[in-house]
C-alpha cells in the first residue's frame, strides 16, 4: 500500500458514460477511459486492511491490491503480470463483470468501494496498446491432444491454458465465429468484437486450432472424438432458455432474448442477416420479460433499433437503493443499479406477472398482467396475485428473458451419455471429471447460468484436472475454490 491515508483523502471516481443521443446512433462502447493520473489516485485508495476480502469477493482470487498499489506506483507492466497470473481475459471481466470484488471491498463497509474493475480494465488496455501482450507457445510440445467443445470464456481459458501447457487443443464451435455469448450475447456497446478477435489471434499464435461451423453431436460424432483425443472439455454452456408457458404463446413476434441479441451483432459485424422483417425493435412497441443483464442487454439493441416504446418487467420486488439488513457486507449487494441501457430510457415495472398474450392475424398486440407481492403460502414463499391491479400492455414485440434452464440435453450430451445433477447440469466431481471416462467439463454447462469470471476460473480448473489427468502432474495454477457463498444472481 504505497499511501497509508489514500482512501481518507481521494473520493471514488468511475468512467463516465457517452451522451445518450449520441451513443444511441452507434454501437460503440458507452464509457468514456479515465485519465492516467486519475487511475493512479484511484489505486491509492486501496487501504492496508489486513484480510483483503476483495480476493473472496472474486472466484479467480485476483490478486487485486497488488496491482492497485502498482498502478499508485505507475509500474503498469508489472500489473499486468499479477493480473495475468491469475486471469487470462482480464479485458472481458474488466468490462463484463459486475464486480463482486467491489461489493466485497472493506473500505466498503462504510465509504464508497475501491474502483477495482476500472484499474484492471485500465490496465490491460495499456498492456495491449505498449505491446506487452504477445503469444506464449509452449518450448515444449507433449504429444497429448484435447478437444474443447464451445468457445465462450471457459472454453477459451481451457484452451489457452493446456495450450500453454504444450497440449494439441482443437476448440469446436457451432456458431459461424468462435466466441460464444461473447461473440454472438453480449452487444457491442458493452464490448466491442476487436477485443475478442485480438485475444484469438494471441491464442492461435500459441497453438490453438478453433473450428468454427462444427456442431459436434450432429456435423461430427461424440464417439469420433473420443477415439481421437486424450481428453475432452464440455463447455457449451447453459443454452436452454426459460420459456413462459402462458396462453397466447404460440403467437408471432414472441422470441428468446438469444434469438435476438445475435441477430444485431451479426449485423454489426457486417453480416447479411436474412431473418424476418418483423424481427427487430424498430417502430414497435417492445417488452422484455425479465429483469437481468440480458433483459438489459435487450433494451440497449432495442433503443438503437429505434423502438416506438419499451418496457422491461420483473416480477421480483424493486430492490433497495441501499443494502438490507440481511443482505450484509461483503456479500453481494442486492441494490437497485442503473445500467447504461436504463439511462437511455424505457420503463421497469417490478412485482409484475404476465398472464396472456394477446393477437390479432397470429402476431402478438399485447400482453395482459396482474401485479403481485411475496406472501408465504403453506410454509413457503410465493408471488400472489393483487386483486385490481390487472393491465394491458401494447406489445408488437415480446423478448423472453428470463435466465436459463440449463444444457441442451440433445445432441451430445445424450451421444456421451454423460450424468445430470439434479438441476439438469453436467455432473462433474471435485477435478472437474464427468462420469464419462477422459470427459471433462466447465463453465455454465456444469455450474448453471453464471458470471464470465466463474466461467474463466472454471476454465482455469479445469485446465488443471485435465493436465493432471495426462501427465500425472500439473503446474498450472488452480483457482481456489470458494463455492457459491458469493455468487450474484444464482
Amino acid at each position: 500500500m504505497g499511501k497509508p491515508t489514500g482512501f481518507l483523502e481521494i473520493p471514488r471516481v468511475t468512467p463516465t458514460r457517452r451522451p445518450v443521443p449520441e451513443r444511441l446512433h452507434d454501437y460503440k462502447e458507452v464509457y468514456n477511459p479515465l485519465a492516467v493520473v486519475t487511475l493512479r489516485e484511484q489505486g491509492a485508495r486501496c487501504m492496508d486492511c489486513g484480510i483483503p476480502f476483495c480476493h473472496q469477493g472474486c472466484p479467480l482470487g485476483n490478486l487485486i491490491p497488488d496491482w492497485n498499489d502498482l498502478v499508485y506506483r505507475d509500474q503498469w507492466r508489472a500489473a499486468i503480470e499479477r493480473l495475468h497470473a491469475t486471469n487470462n481475459f482480464p479485458e472481458f471481466t474488466g468490462t463484463l463483470c459486475p464486480a463482486p470484488c467491489e461489493t466485497s471491498c472493506v473500505l466498503g463497509i462504510n465509504d464508497d468501494p475501491v474502483t477495482i474493475k476500472q484499474i484492471e480494465i485500465s490496465i490491460v488496455d495499456r498492456a495491449w496498446s505498449e505491446g506487452w501482450i504477445v503469444p506464449l507457445p509452449p518450448k515444449v510440445k507433449t504429444g497429448k491432444t484435447v478437444a474443447v467443445i464451445g468457445s465462450g470464456p471457459a472454453g477459451l481459458a481451457v484452451a489457452q491454458q493446456l495450450a500453454r501447457a504444450g497440449h494439441d487443443v482443437t476448440v469446436f464451435e457451432r456458431a459461424d465465429r468462435i466466441g460464444g455469448l461473447l461473440r454472438y450475447g453480449i452487444p457491442d456497446f458493452k464490448m466491442e468484437k476487436w477485443k475478442l478477435d485480438r485475444r484469438l489471434a494471441q491464442m492461435e499464435a500459441e497453438g490453438v486450432i478453433f473450428k468454427p461451423g462444427v456442431n459436434v453431436g450432429v456435423d461430427l460424432t461424440a464417439q469420433s472424438l473420443l477415439d481421437d483425443f486424450d481428453a475432452i472439455c464440455l463447455c457449451g454452456g447453459a443454452t436452454l432458455a426459460r420459456d413462459l408457458p402462458i396462453p397466447g404463446r404460440e403467437l408471432k413476434g414472441i422470441h428468446f432474448a438469444m434469438d435476438f441479441l445475435p441477430l444485431q451483432n451479426q449485423r454489426v459485424a457486417g453480416d447479411t442477416v436474412t431473418d424476418d422483417p418483423h424481427f427487430t425493435a424498430k417502430n414497435k412497441h417492445v417488452v422484455i420479460i425479465g429483469g437481468g443483464d440480458t433483459g438489459a442487454d435487450c433494451l440497449g439493441t432495442s433503443h438503437r433499433q429505434g423502438c416506438k416504446s419499451v418496457h422491461q418487467f420483473e416480477i421480483v420486488p424493486r430492490p433497495p437503493d441501499d443494502r438490507a439488513p440481511f443482505n450484509p457486507w461483503p456479500q453481494w449487494s442486492n441494490v437497485f443499479r442503473v445500467s447504461s441501457a436504463h439511462e437511455e430510457g424505457g420503463v421497469r415495472e417490478y412485482s409484475i406477472n404476465t398472464k396472456q398474450f394477446l393477437g390479432d392475424d397470429g402476431r402478438v398486440t399485447a400482453l395482459e398482467t396482474v401485479q403481485v407481492e411475496l406472501k408465504t403460502v403453506d410454509g413457503r414463499m410465493q408471488f400472489v396475485e393483487i386483486p385490481g391491479t390487472e393491465k394491458t400492455y401494447p406489445a408488437d414485440l415480446v423478448l423472453l428473458a428470463m435466465g436459463f434452464v440449463g444444457p441442451e440435453r440433445k445432441g451430445l450430451l445424450e451421444e456421451l451419455g454423460v450424468e445430470l445433477d439434479r438441476m439438469g447440469n453436467v455432473k462433474a466431481d471435485a477435478n472437474k471429471r464427468t462420469s464419462v471416462e477422459k470427459v471433462f467439463t466447465a463453465g455454465d454447462m456444469t455450474r448453471g447460468q453464471s458470471l464470465i469470471v466463474w466461467a474463466i476460473a472454471e476454465g482455469r480448473h479445469a485446465a488443471h484436472a485435465i493436465d493432471e489427468a495426462l501427465m500425472g502432474e500439473s503446474d498450472l495454477p488452480k483457482p481456489l475454490d470458494f463455492g457459491n457463498h458469493n455468487r450474484p444472481f444464482a
